[in-house]
């Protein structure tokens, strides 16, 4: 690929290290990054926008603030006038991804895939102006391969090479077994950067093989390479684990706003930049600002954390919601008032009862084990009073409020009240 950087005007070098300097924030990786500055040049030399991919296999259609991290970065490209390329793996859904994999992954339904791709649009659109994507189904085209042109993609790479991916070489050491279809969803992927000519590919770290395939298979059917940007998994809310709505350290993108407010107040204070740069909209400088601010202690964690969850709140709900939310957390957490408005909920049972049986019977927590720890920890209010006795009996009232931890509130009515 000629130089094209050298070709542009002084005006039009500074617009392209401006993109390169916001699309370098957050990222784990360019691979390689001089490819990716000569590309921006040649799209503002010749005003044509690139064309920047993320496969999507729809097998968890439920979305959280750990996935936007690449979507955020494609806003950036969408914000710059580049073209989104979204590719729905309904046919690669069907053989099943098998990063990170101790054993094959389910194949999806053409139903399951359907259902989950309209959950991801509705999700995605509260990042992405879904208007200004292009919206593919790789069955489209890998459907019609024949069998002779799969043997020739199979022939593109070598068995050593597909071994190098760690969960098959994994798999093979410990005795697991490893489908021989396992072995062509690379490639299908990476086909998919073929037929699109894409310029750029993003994913995140566990992806490193499968969007290195699309620049492979590129080379081979002597296409331009596209460039590979690699995001990193943002931990969630323990600050230990990839975020995952299976370990229930996450905060989801359709979760009302005190409830998103109030998870994000609860993250380790290491992760306030990481959250700032993989999460938020803000601009460059502003992440910046923040994390030399904490840095050198300037600005206090908790001040962080509450334009943290400010933001987030705001970037899914609004300027308005998120101002209530702020108020709401000050409200209830930083000067102990209860919130206006509380859940209610009608009790049927006994008109006295032990405060473990009240708690697990109402849902507030999943078991009386669970409501005695947190008894035991002070974590447990009626009317506003702290309980430290887990043998407590409760005298049912009409109205009596119950808190459970920072943000479980309910106000009990009696079924024959009226």
């Amino acid at each position: 690929m000629e130089n094209f950087f050298g070709k542009l005007t002084a005006q039009q070098k500074h617009e392209t290290e401006r993109q390169l300097e916001v699309y370098r924030n957050g990222v784990q990786d360019i691979l390689p990054e001089a490819e990716l500055k000569n590309k921006i040049a040649k799209s503002i030399f010749q005003n044509q926008p690139l064309k920047i991919k993320l496969g999507l296999d729809p097998s968890a259609p439920d979305v959280h603030i750990g996935h936007t991290v690449v979507l955020n970065k494609l806003k950036q490209f969408q914000d710059n006038g580049h073209i989104i390329q979204l590719i729905i793996g309904d046919f690669t859904g069907k053989i099943g991804d098998p990063t990170g994999k101790s054993a094959a992954r389910n194949q999806l339904t053409d139903e399951e895939v359907k259902r989950n791709a309209k959950t991801y649009f509705e999700q995605f659109s509260k990042v992405l102006d879904m208007n200004k994507v292009d919206l593919h189904y790789n069955s489209a085209w890998l459907s019609d391969l024949q069998l002779e042109d799969v043997i020739r993609l199979s022939a593109s790479i070598t068995v050593a090479r597909l071994m190098e991916r760690n969960d098959f070489s994994e798999r093979l050491s410990t005795g697991k077994p490893i489908s021989l279809h396992e072995f062509f969803y690379p490639l299908m992927q990476g086909y998919d950067s073929v037929v699109l000519e894409s310029d750029i590919e993003l994913g995140g770290n566990d992806q490193h093989f499968n969007v290195l395939m699309g620049r492979h298979l590129q080379e081979h059917f002597q296409k331009e390479k596209q460039v590979v940007i690699l995001m990193p998994l943002l931990e969630g809310l323990d600050g230990k684990e990839k975020m995952s709505k299976s370990k229930n350290n996450y905060i989801g993108v359709d979760e009302d706003p005190n409830n998103m407010y109030g998870k994000t107040m609860s993250i380790p204070d290491e992760l306030i930049p990481k959250y700032f740069n993989l999460a938020t909209d803000l601009p460059v400088k502003e992440k910046q600002q923040i994390a030399e601010g904490l840095e050198n202690g300037t600005l206090h964690p908790r001040d962080a954390k509450m334009l943290l969850g400010k933001t987030i709140v705001r970037m899914y709900h609004g300027t308005g919601e998120a101002d209530k939310a702020e108020l709401h957390f000050k409200t209830i957490f930083q000067k102990g008032a209860m919130p206006d408005e509380i859940p209610e909920a009608e009790w049927k049972g006994e008109g006295e009862v032990l405060i473990t049986d009240l708690l697990a019977g109402l849902g507030l927590l999943s078991s009386k084990t669970e409501a005695r720890k947190m008894i035991a920890g002070g974590g447990i209010r009626l009317n506003g009073q702290k309980v430290g006795d887990v043998q407590m009996l409760v005298k049912i009232t009409d109205g009596l409020v119950l808190q459970a931890g920072k943000r479980k509130f309910v106000k009990l009515r009696l079924s024959t009240a009226k």
